[in-house]
């Protein structure tokens, strides 16, 4: 299977992944170098924030989602 996943390559040529990823057995991969530098992730939860406004603190959230914590 292909999958695709966000990485940063810092300066010593390190690669991290910003999330985890199963893989079974060894492949290959490919990496594209951007020319964009990288959104951090705090950066990335205050821009979900601004996206969903309020209606994700709301009690009803809360409750609705209870069962998966």
């Amino acid at each position: 299977m292909k999958q695709t996943v966000e990485a940063i390559i810092d300066e010593e040529g390190h690669i991290r992944l910003i999330e985890p990823v199963e893989v079974k057995g060894v492949h290959r991969a490919l990496v594209t170098i951007l020319d964009e530098a990288p959104i951090e992730v705090d950066e990335v939860a205050q821009l979900a924030e601004q996206a969903l406004g309020e209606d994700w603190l709301k009690p009803e959230e809360d409750e609705a989602w209870k069962h998966l914590q």
